[in-house]
């Protein structure tokens, strides 16, 4: 997790390119981060993103669609689901 105030290192694209290109064909990502002095972790990620791109695009925090991405339909089924949750709610009120 990152800590406050902690910086990032901004990596350009020419190097990002090449590293990715070798990565998938095959090297590993523990020797190319020797090489490049970037994180392993860092390097699967940028393979993961290139391999999925559908999954890693639409994702936001913890695997929710991220909002924008919504479409009417979406809205549509959120909006019967809460007046679902709100009819139960009433039930269960007026059974007490």
């Amino acid at each position: 997790m990152a800590s406050k105030g902690q910086k990032f290192k901004k990596h350009s694209d020419d190097v990002k390119k090449i590293i990715l290109e070798r990565y998938l064909q095959g090297e590993s990502s523990v020797s190319l981060g020797k090489e490049f002095g970037i994180s392993q972790n860092t390097i699967q990620t940028w393979g993961k993103k290139i391999k999925w791109p559908d999954k890693y695009q639409k994702l936001g925090k913890r695997g929710h669609p991220k909002e924008k991405d919504l479409t009417k339909e979406d809205w549509k089924e959120r909006y019967e689901i809460l007046k679902k949750y709100q009819a139960f709610l009433k039930a269960q009120r007026e059974r007490k």
